[in-house]
């Protein structure tokens, strides 16, 4: 129905907003106030990255001659089904533990800033602009997870061992960051690949933690197909919009 470029924003537009989802569970249950609040504060920093793809995409929708009815911003995120979502399986996971959401944002995180910054170079002029300013975002996202999954994975015997359970929980999903559906642009995937491998490798050995070595790889959400997490999510965030059809505030 759209054209590669619409499906590749709804794609970042749809993982930032599902990890966004995701991370805003913990306000007012973080584990001390400074972290909930900086883990809060992420969520709204990703929520504005996913409004600003979602408003591209609307904006390109609308001047497709098949478009009858004006599509904003809020008709992509709170009308469209589970298998129209196209966000990475990894970001609809459950929060879990403490350690589990942690890593699960370092993992996100840590592709995010190498991806932005390869998406800087393929001549779309407004999603430069859209991830040039969420790299300045980013980088905090990256040293506060960073600096989280190195507090837990070389603390106590406890908290160890709760990043090594997260390691085994969240690995399996990382592997489909890096298999491009057929409408994401091109670039060096497997260069992309190498660097952020090492990256967290840096991190993983600061914790004390391992990586894990030649697990299958979980996919689908991409095109689609996802976990059974992600329909019970929408329906908490669609409920407002599908109870109230085109309730504004």
């Amino acid at each position: 129905m759209y054209n590669n470029t619409i499906n590749y924003l709804l794609h970042l537009a749809d993982t930032t907003l599902i990890l966004s989802q995701r991370n805003s569970e913990w306000c007012g249950h973080g584990p001390m106030l400074e972290q909930d609040i900086a883990l809060t504060n992420i969520s709204l920093d990703i929520l504005g990255q996913a409004r600003n793809f979602y408003q591209y995409a609307a904006a390109l929708i609308n001047q497709l001659p098949i478009t009858t009815n004006q599509i904003t911003e809020d008709d992509l995120a709170y009308v469209r089904k589970e298998r129209d979502f196209k966000n990475l399986l990894l970001v609809e996971q459950p929060n879990g533990h403490w350690g589990q959401t942690i890593l699960r944002q370092y993992l996100f995180s840590q592709y995010q800033f190498l991806l932005f910054t390869q998406l800087q170079k393929i001549g779309d002029e407004q999603l430069a602009a859209i991830t040039t300013k969420a790299l300045k975002e980013i980088t905090y996202h990256v040293r506060w997870s960073s600096e989280w999954v190195i507090r837990l994975g070389d603390g106590t015997d406890e908290s160890r061992q709760k990043m090594i359970d997260a390691i085994d929980a969240l690995w399996m999903y990382v592997g489909e960051m890096f298999l491009p559906a057929v409408y994401e642009p091109s670039f060096n995937v497997e260069a992309l690949q190498t660097k952020w491998l090492q990256q967290v490798t840096d991190v993983f050995n600061n914790a004390t933690l391992s990586v894990p070595q030649h697990i299958f790889a979980q996919t689908g959400g991409k095109n689609g197909v996802h976990t059974e997490h992600l329909g019970y999510m929408l329906t908490d965030l669609q409920y407002v919009q599908r109870t109230y059809p085109g309730a504004q505030w």
